[in-house]
């Protein structure tokens, strides 16, 4: 089990992760006017993340313009405004931000490196079989122990559905990582297992991050 204490004060330590916003295309970049570091940044809001986040820059190619805006709530450590004006390359940095961990960003963080990972094998979209699927759907994902070798997952790619085998330590389904309605990149996690002697540890890691965890507005 992880030293939950240490690596607690590790990530209070460092409560934030840095994002560079990098060009989507080729094209002329401009900058917009008083965006600096320090400055707060959010991002994508509305009851369907419909509205833009803040406004870092802008690349015009062909004579048309595209947005680039922020994909988190963060503060501006560095904007590269000796490009305003000039020719970019797809993938260049435009802007490096500070996104501030929520509560809920430091639990999964703690709880992937506490629980056994069962990765997905290839892009493709993913599905509990249908007897587990019923399963977790009425009585929760932590109803339901995996077993190494158990055929547990449906696998769709190119309209072919193939089984797909868990493999790793027996333990209970304690976190889902995937939706149906998605595709799954290649080395994703799809579950999380917990060895059946450690679930109440992680429940108390849980509940400790909740008391503990202080979110920076």
């Amino acid at each position: 089990m992880l030293d939950i204490s240490a690596l607690l004060e590790e990530i209070k330590a460092s409560p934030y992760e840095e994002i560079a916003v990098r060009a989507p295309h080729s094209g002329l970049a401009t900058f917009p006017e008083g965006l600096a570091p320090g400055a707060p940044v959010n991002g994508r809001t509305g009851e369907f993340r419909e509205r833009p986040g803040t406004l870092l820059a802008r690349i015009e190619r062909e004579r048309n313009p595209r947005d680039v805006t922020c994909p988190e709530r963060g503060e501006i450590v560095a904007v590269h405004r000796e490009l305003h004006g000039s020719f970019v390359e797809a993938g260049t940095e435009l802007v490096r931000f500070r996104h501030f961990l929520t509560r809920v960003e430091v639990e999964e963080r703690i709880l992937k490196k506490a629980l056994h990972l069962f990765l997905a094998p290839e892009r493709a979209r993913y599905y509990f079989i249908p007897a587990q699927d019923i399963k977790i759907k009425t009585a929760g994902s932590r109803s339901v122990s995996v077993r190494d070798g158990e055929e547990l997952f449906i696998m769709s790619r190119m309209k072919r559905e193939m089984p797909l085998r868990y493999s790793g330590p027996e333990g209970v389904l304690y976190a889902v990582y995937f939706s149906h309605a998605a595709d799954v990149d290649a080395g994703s996690p799809l579950i999380g297992v917990c060895p059946p002697g450690l679930v109440d540890q992680v429940e108390d890691v849980v509940a400790r991050v909740r008391t503990e965890w202080k979110e920076t507005s």
